[in-house]
Parts: structure tokens; sequence; C-alpha cells
């Protein structure tokens, strides 16, 4: 499949998510056999024919200027994140449909140093498709050991979905793996001919219905900043904010890093967190050595 079927198809599941009223297209009219706006009621929002914006949406060789494509998106209501999507896919149209193996990616030694130095709060360097290409011992201790990982499961969107612990550590489990999900559909969006991105989708499409469904629905998140709910099987409840700090050498690279507010329960659990995980006398060294290998595999 092209991309350009991909285009089309995000066009169309924006589409049917909106109602009349929502586009401000006017209350609908007769009866309506599928859900959404009509191709001629987007058409008339963004000030273009019906014929064109079918051709869009149906994937044609064709070549939309800027002031259309903004035209378009302002009729489908996209948000910053999904303008930014619809671009790329459009972008990639005229890529080869050939699949390739992407190169392994590095972490620099500056930022394994820096991961240390921020040993107290849980940090991960992520790459593409949100591959754990490095952490440091508070990351491991509060999610999973991921360099004890298969290295093609050392992917964070991969546990989040298909691993029951995951589920049992987030307490809004369905709302972060939607988010997972919906960055996963970024990075293909910019990469369509990553075999290793398709071939995760895969993998999450056949095993999780959930995704299936968060997949089909063509959903985009390009969350920098929030926070997440857990329930730590050894220390219970956290409440902690995240930053995803996209680095400037890699745009593919990703700093991530938890905190919880000063004084709160959230730090006092962190901290209960990071002396259990100090307890076992191997605990650190091993976790270290194992994120090193994870890293030299790739490379």
């Amino acid at each position: 499949m092209g991309q350009s079927a991909e285009f089309g198809k995000f066009l169309k599941a924006m589409r049917s998510r909106l109602s009349p009223e929502d586009a401000g297209a006017g209350p609908a009219s007769g009866a309506r056999r599928v859900p959404g706006l009509r191709r001629e009621e987007v058409a008339r929002l963004a000030g273009v024919s019906t014929d064109y914006y079918v051709r869009l949406e149906q994937g044609r060789n064709i070549h939309p200027s800027r002031t259309v494509l903004d035209a378009v998106s302002r009729a489908l209501r996209l948000d910053t994140g999904e303008h930014a999507h619809m671009l790329d896919l459009l972008e990639n149209c005229a890529g080869s449909a050939r699949s390739s193996v992407s190169a392994a990616q590095g972490v620099r030694p500056a930022l394994r140093q820096l991961l240390e130095a921020v040993g107290d709060v849980p940090a991960m360097v992520l790459g593409r498709r949100s591959d754990v290409l490095a952490g440091n011992r508070m990351a491991f201790l509060l999610f999973t050991d991921f360099p004890a990982l298969p290295a093609a499961e050392r992917n964070l969107t991969r546990w989040l979905i298909l691993d029951p612990g995951a589920r049992e550590l987030f307490r809004d489990w369905k709302t972060v793996a939607a988010e997972a999900a919906g960055a996963l559909r970024v990075d293909v969006g910019r990469h369509p001919n990553d075999a290793q991105a398709n071939q995760l989708v895969g993998e999450l499409a056949v095993h999780s219905e959930h995704f299936r469904q968060w997949w089909a629905g063509h959903r985009v998140a390009t969350r920098s900043a929030g926070s997440v709910r857990l329930h730590h099987p050894a220390v219970g409840d956290l409440e902690l904010n995240f930053e995803n700090l996209v680095l400037p050498d890699d745009p593919d690279q990703t700093l991530r890093v938890y905190s919880a507010k000063a004084g709160s329960p959230s730090a006092d659990a962190l901290a209960l967190l990071g002396s259990l995980g100090a307890a076992g006398p191997a605990a650190e060294p091993r976790t270290r050595d194992a994120a090193t290998a994870a890293v030299e595999n790739r490379e």
C-alpha cells in the first residue's frame, strides 16, 4: 500500500469523526449512511470543488498547494499534530514503496552520563518507533527491565500494549496505550517504508484488539509533556509528570524524564523505590551493564 492511499485514509478518518454541527457545516440534513461529514461538505468548507476533494481522498497523484492543505486542515478541525502528520503523509507519497531496514541508533556517551546524573528520577532515551535505547536504574525499576528483554522487545509501545504488567501499572492504561499507538502512527507517517516499524504494527495488530481499533482510527499523538498515574507493586500509587525533550542532534531521539512534586506522596514513593532497588547488591551494576550491552548490540 502506498502512502497516497494512507493520505486518503487519514482524510477519510478525520472526516468521519466530525458532525456537520461540530464542523460548522450547518445542521445535518437527510439520513446518513456513514457517520461524519460528507465529502461535499468538507469541500465546501475548504473552498474547493467536490471532485477535487474526492481525488484527494482517493489518493490520486495530484499536488495540492499549501493553501489548499491548510484549508482542508481547517475544515477537518485538525490540531497541530494532525496537520503535521497530514503533511508528512503527503510528502512521502512520492517515496519508494520499497521496505528498508533503518540504521541502528546509538546514544552519545555524554547523554548516558546525563541519565546517570539524574539517577534519582526515571529517565530514558527513546528512539525510532519508541525503541528504548537507554535508561537509568530508576526507569527500569519503575517500568520493566528493558535491557533484560530480547532485543526485538525493547520497545516502549510494544511493552505498554502487550505486557500484562503494563496494564496493571498504569491506572489509565487505555489512555496511555492509545497515545503510544498515536505516536507510533506519527513515526510511520515520517518513515513509511521502515521494515521494523511495519513489523511492529503487524505484531500489535495481531495480538491486540485495542490496537487494531486505535490504528484504524488514524489517531495521532504528539504530546511533549503530561502526567501519568501508576500503581507500582512495590511502592503503591504514584502520580508523575513527564517531559519529552527532542534531542537537537538527532530529532529521532527523545529524552523522557519523569518527576514527582517535591514533598508529595509520589516523591516519597519514588525515593522508596530507589532504596528498594539499591537494596539488592547486584541490582545497579547488572542494569547498567545490560543497558550498555543493549546499545552495543544495536550499534
